[in-house]
């Protein structure tokens, strides 16, 4: 093999690297997209069940003292029976 042949070679491999970095890198790149969308959906959800919990909190807030009034009237009457 002369000095051309050579070059030729080395040409064709650094070529390759080249070829097999760069599509390495859109692969990764596109995977790290992926995650990080699914990351966003993951967090979107908790989101909302959080939402959703502080609303059913809220509610059961509303039903207790709603409760804790009934009570107090309850206990009146029953005071003024005695």
């Amino acid at each position: 093999m002369n000095e051309t042949d050579w070059q030729e070679v080395f040409g064709v491999i650094g070529a390759f690297t080249l070829v097999t970095v760069v599509i390495t890198v859109i692969i990764w790149q596109f995977g790290a997209n992926w995650r990080a969308k699914a990351v966003l959906a993951r967090e979107e959800e908790y989101r909302k069940l959080a939402e959703q919990s502080l609303e059913a909190q809220q509610q059961t807030e509303r039903q207790l003292a709603d409760i804790q009034t009934r009570m107090e009237s309850l206990e009146r009457i029953l005071k003024e029976v005695e």
